[in-house]
């Protein structure tokens, strides 16, 4: 490689490390979020390929580390059940396997009380409708965040009751 040839690699590079440090500052990353964003930028890959290892060598990137702390976050303050977070993993491009590392840790009590809490605060906005329809719609709440059907139906019941539709 000449030094003309360097010269532009070294802008590359730094123009990677700028945009991995810019998105990494606000919150952690995957790695596909960050090899997404140089590419949108024109990052050649090789060069993001290398920016990224080195991030990860010392500690910056970590899918691991991310999906761990996605998962509690998700749980704990967004209220979500495992199916949605796992589709979430996903989307961002983790490992299935990184990401079925990381649901392990979520307790299934806490995703049962995380349901309780939506379906409390839900059905006080449903107490007008009749009862069948309040129970399919907070259903439908419920499942869309990624509870289980088990929880979901322990939930119905302990919040609405349990009339049969």
């Amino acid at each position: 490689m000449t030094s003309e040839d360097q010269e532009p690699r070294e802008r590359q590079l730094e123009v990677a490390r700028t945009i991995a440090l810019d998105l990494l500052t606000a919150r952690q990353r995957s790695i596909k979020e960050l090899r997404d964003a140089m590419a949108k930028r024109n990052v050649p890959a090789d060069v993001a390929d290398e920016v990224l290892e080195r991030f990860g060598e010392v500690g910056l990137v970590d899918d691991s580390a991310f999906a761990a702390s996605l998962v509690a976050s998700r749980s704990r303050y967004s209220q979500r059940g495992r199916a949605r977070i796992r589709q979430e993993l996903q989307a961002k491009g983790v490992d299935r396997d990184i990401a079925a590392d990381a649901l392990e840790s979520l307790d299934p009590g806490e995703e049962l009380e995380s349901a309780r809490a939506v379906a409390a605060k839900r059905a006080r906005s449903l107490a007008g409708l009749e009862p069948h329809v309040a129970r399919r719609r907070l259903a439908g709440v419920l499942a869309r965040r990624g509870f289980p059907s088990d929880v979901v139906t322990r939930v119905l019941g302990e919040v609405l009751g349990s009339d049969v539709d």
